[in-house]
């Protein structure tokens, strides 16, 4: 069963089927996928993380696959029906459509208008129709007639064979696969508005009349569309020109040119029109739903990897304060661990605005706790509040910092938040969150739902399982590219860690509460259920400070320590010197230590922790500092030149914060001079990029970005040979600024 899997995926990747036989073997081992893209290379020829999830995720689909067709087999061949040449051809379906297609006509169904024709003896005249041998129809329907079966007259036999004929055209596999082909190619989705609904569903108003290609829809447009159509405002139709859909059926069917044929003819318009065309409908929905589902997931992925990729401050004395106007600006003092030390609240905003006090018990704090950085919430009051802290003269080594708080006040009611802080308020547990996300957005983000922090499109409308696996797939990926430094980590932290999962992290962190810091790697065997399979997926991501060996904070894994030491014993030197000594680690063959399990590929891997040992890949942290002169959407102008953070990357733009409480949107018609179809080729979460203002809505808080060298010059952005899309493809300037409304407000 594994080769046939892995012929089928290495076909589908261009890979080797070895490699994917050695990722299915991992995987039935217990590995993970970031255990077997950093540790098992030799074994899968160096797949990196992307292929091998796509590796795990085809084996569930062709497994499932291959459950369906076991079922289906058993059922017809319990109908007796099965014969070799039916077992081939579901033994050779590919995708379960059609499995589905050939199962059809053998899967039990209730009553239907066939049925109860063949009930009625009429399946030979459905037959003879269907030769199209002779054009004297009504003299063979006459036959049939008969009242004690409910056959009154011609006509009667007439339609009654009619209803047979269409159900084997619905219940023909060929085409069925021909017409769902042409619906996905030629299909056209058209949404409407349903009458009556027209002013409550005014935030629909784009898709009231509405229709271009479903294989071109953008995701978000298609995800917006079903969710109108659910909210009962939206009325959606799939399907192809209805003249294409039923002469795929009659170039099948339609042998000649005479009345059985032109009865056939009628058939054919019925099985669309009643059976195929609802049902393909129904199929081409679920396909074109997954495409964007897969698409939204992607662009989630993708932003929420930049978030929790975000450079970290580091262990430093950090000040947070969780701005506001009434009810003031709550404040605390983390110590480098991000242990709370102490907590307050001052008012030096309206309509209080007690400056005095407020700088007086800035500057204690600042004092008492040695504060090294100040961390500002980004939401309401924040540009006031940042005046505010750099106008009170405290030290100019003091890093202050915005910091974007989406998600703190889901941390700060979240059961985390109360076990960890059971005796603070709401308020106190977000303005921590504010200040370790400073210090370490990673791994204070683990603590919060991803759904939560704003990075993503529709996330509500998408596949929500799929959803789940896709962003713990990215926050796995994350913290285990990263490393955890285990004697400091949070449960939460513990628990995306390779192999582990919640309930051993809270084993760990309540070992180490216990029995004090753990010295070593090898002592967290000691940890219950940490037996050695988990200790082996684990060990590598885990690091430990102040070690009595030095690659227990480094990325090398203990089952390759043999390796260092041999090298270093061949030198002479110990293992701190040879991590140490640059030119005595130039001198090493790594050639010499190849072995039949060990490969150039890990040796490398092992050389360059080496050189840098335990490294955080993550960026440089930077302050980035707002205009002074805009603090408040009244304060921009069009033609107004800001610089601002990505906040946000969707399929149809990006949102960026520039300073004012409300982001600001960049079409992807306006993000270059040139042509762009995926945003996220060009931008990413928490980028900082140049802006002109080009649009402000006060009223409606709504502010229009470009990034084009010459935003209200006249030069389309456009590929020259690109057609205009039905229905004028590209959005209007009120469909943006509701997008924006929607998309860009905090």
């Amino acid at each position: 069963m594994i080769n046939k899997y892995s012929n089928v995926i290495a076909a589908e990747l261009g890979i080797r089927p070895q490699q994917v036989s050695a990722v299915i073997t991992l995987i039935g081992e217990g590995a993970t996928v970031p255990f077997i893209a950093r540790y098992r290379k030799e074994a899968t020829g160096s797949l990196d993380e992307v292929v091998i999830t796509n590796i795990r995720d085809r084996i569930i689909q062709l497994k499932d696959l291959d459950k369906r067709r076991e079922a289906i087999l058993k059922s017809i061949d319990e109908q007796g029906k099965l014969t070799p040449e039916l077992k081939k051809k579901i033994d050779a379906a590919e995708t379960m459509a059609t499995l589905e297609d050939i199962y059809l006509p053998y899967k039990p169904k209730r009553k239907t208008r066939a049925s109860m024709a063949r009930d009625k003896g009429l399946e030979p005249l459905a037959q003879w129709l269907m030769a199209q041998k002779s054009s004297n129809i009504h003299e063979e329907a006459a036959k049939f007639i008969d009242p004690e079966k409910g056959v009154e007259n011609e006509e009667e036999a007439l339609k009654g064979a009619r209803d047979i004929i269409a159900e084997v055209i619905n219940e023909d596999a060929d085409i069925r696969a021909r017409v769902r082909k042409l619906c996905m190619k030629e299909g056209v989705i058209r949404s409407k508005a349903i009458k009556g609904k027209e002013e409550a569903g005014v935030k629909y108003k784009d898709y009231f009349e509405w229709e271009e290609p479903v294989a071109r829809v953008p995701s978000h447009r298609l995800l917006a569309m079903r969710r109108g159509e659910k909210e009962m405002i939206l009325s959606l139709d799939i399907s192809p020109a209805e003249e294409d859909a039923v002469g795929v059926i009659t170039s099948k069917y339609i042998r000649t040119a005479n009345e059985a044929a032109t009865q056939v003819e009628l058939a054919s318009k019925d099985a669309y029109k009643r059976l195929l065309k609802p049902s393909i409908e129904t199929e081409v929905r679920m396909e074109s739903k997954q495409k964007a589902d897969a698409e939204a997931i992607s662009v989630f992925k993708d932003n929420l990897r930049e978030l929790l990729l975000a450079p970290p401050l580091g262990a430093k004395n950090v000040l947070a304060i969780d701005p506001g106007f009434r009810t003031g600006c709550k404040i605390v003092c983390l110590d480098r661990q991000g242990k709370l030390l102490d907590h307050g609240a001052i008012f030096p905003n309206e309509p209080k605005k007690n400056t005095v006090q407020s700088a007086a018990i800035l500057h204690e704090f600042c004092t008492k706790y040695e504060i090294e950085a100040i961390a500002i919430g980004n939401g309401t009051a924040s540009r006031e509040t940042e005046k505010f802290v750099k106008s009170i003269g405290l030290p100019k080594n003091i890093l202050i910092v915005m910091v974007n708080e989406s998600g703190a006040s889901i941390y700060s009611a979240s059961e985390t938040a109360r076990e960890e802080f059971p005796d603070k308020d709401v308020t106190v547990r977000g303005a921590v969150s504010i200040g370790r996300r400073l210090m370490d957005p990673l791994a204070e983000l683990v603590k919060i739902d991803p759904k939560s922090i704003g990075v993503g499109q529709y996330q509500h409308d998408v596949d929500q399982h799929a959803l789940r696996q896709g962003l713990d797939d990215v926050v796995m990926s994350c913290v285990n590219a990263v490393g955890v430094e285990v004697n400091m980590a949070s449960k939460e932290l513990l628990s995306y860690v390779s192999g582990l999962g919640p309930a051993l992290a809270k084993n760990i962190v309540e070992y180490r509460n216990e029995h004090g810091p753990f010295q070593s790697r090898e002592a967290l065997k000691k940890v219950p259920r940490m037996g050695e399979k988990v200790f082996e997926q684990a060990a590598g991501f885990l690091r430990i400070k102040n070690a009595k060996n030095p690659l227990d904070n480094s990325a090398v894994h203990p089952e390759s320590y043999h390796i260092v030491k041999a090298m270093s014993t061949d030198l002479g030197i110990t293992v701190g010197q040879l991590i140490a000594d640059k030119n005595a680690r130039k001198s090493i063959d790594i050639g010499k230590y190849v072995t039949d399990k060990v490969g150039l590929p890990t040796l490398k891997d092992i050389m360059d922790e080496l050189e840098k040992p335990g490294r955080d890949p993550r960026d440089s942290f930077e302050v980035h500092e707002f205009d002074e002169n805009v603090h408040s959407i009244e304060d921009l102008k069009i033609g107004m030149t800001l610089y601002g953070v990505v906040t946000n990357v969707t399929n149809f733009g990006a949102f960026v914060d520039v300073g004012v409480h409300q982001d600001g949107l960049v079409h992807k018609s306006q993000i270059a001079d040139r042509y762009v179809e995926n945003p996220a080729d060009f931008l990413k979460v928490q980028q900082k990029v140049k802006v002109t203002i080009t649009g402000v809505d006060i009223e409606r808080k709504r502010i229009s970005l470009s990034m084009k060298s010459d935003p209200f010059g006249e030069k389309p952005n456009s590929k020259k040979s690109e057609k205009r899309k039905p229905q004028g493809g590209e959005l209007m300037q009120e469909k943006l600024e509701r997008l924006q409304n929607k998309f860009g407000k905090r």
